[in-house]
């Protein structure tokens, strides 16, 4: 149990850090946007490439809580009640992407249109799948013999809780083949996705991700001040 708080701790405090510089990256991408004129493709292409990179890096870091305790990246501590109430099996919905690049990237080729109606078909598929995949688990819970086990789990013998470990192990494993399964999918499809967009499109869309990652944070921080003070 310690090491599991231990991995939530280490990672809250790398969210930390992380956000400082993914509001940095955010000012680049802004900069870049604007002035693109400025820059050639290969500057911007860099640029993308280190977004990328830096989103790879939070992804390593969560797998290890993920890995030490599927269960909270369900309801992580990290995140505001705003934010939690977006996720989807333990993060943002990958066609989320789609809908920034309807909004932020401007004209498709036709080419591109084809290969992003295809990209979003396999998706949804995906999306699917795993949301049907987690239901499969959701009801083999609630049945016999693992809702026996549950109820044993919830009767105590001196000090300790009988069954628990069986629950726990079972339902773990197959959280922990989903949990990962759906951050592939995020993943695949933002690379995707930036593979089918041009440089400046690109600096469009990783800004807009930036941004509704900021402005769902900023918002789900006012809000809890708002409780508080109202408490």
């Amino acid at each position: 149990m310690a090491e599991n708080h231990n991995s939530v701790v280490l990672f809250e405090r790398f969210l930390q850090r992380w956000m400082v510089s993914q509001e940095n990256y955010l000012d680049e991408l802004v900069t870049t946007e604007r002035n693109c004129g400025e820059y050639g493709e290969k500057e911007m292409t860099d640029l993308v490439s280190r977004v990328l990179t830096h989103y790879q890096l939070y992804y390593e870091q969560k797998s290890r809580v993920i890995e030490r305790n599927v269960f909270v990246v369900f309801s992580p501590p990290w995140f505001t009640p705003l934010e939690r109430t977006l996720l989807w099996i333990g993060g943002f919905k990958p066609g989320l992407a789609f809908r920034i690049v309807a909004e932020a990237v401007g004209e498709l080729s036709e080419d591109q249109r084809r290969r992003m109606n295809e990209l979003q078909e396999e998706t949804r598929t995906g999306e699917r799948l795993l949301s049907d995949a987690l239901a499969r688990i959701q009801e083999t819970v609630a049945a016999p013999p693992l809702m026996e086990l549950a109820r044993q789990a919830c009767r105590r013998r001196d000090g300790e809780i009988l069954g628990s470990d069986s629950v726990t192990e079972l339902l773990s494993s197959a959280l922990e083949t989903v949990v990962r399964d759906a951050e592939l999918l995020r993943m695949s499809t933002a690379v995707k996705v930036v593979e089918i967009l041009t440089p400046i499109q690109n600096v469009k869309f990783l800004g807009a991700v930036g941004r509704f990652h900021m402005k769902i944070r900023t918002w789900g921080l006012q809000r809890n001040r708002e409780g508080e003070a109202n408490d």
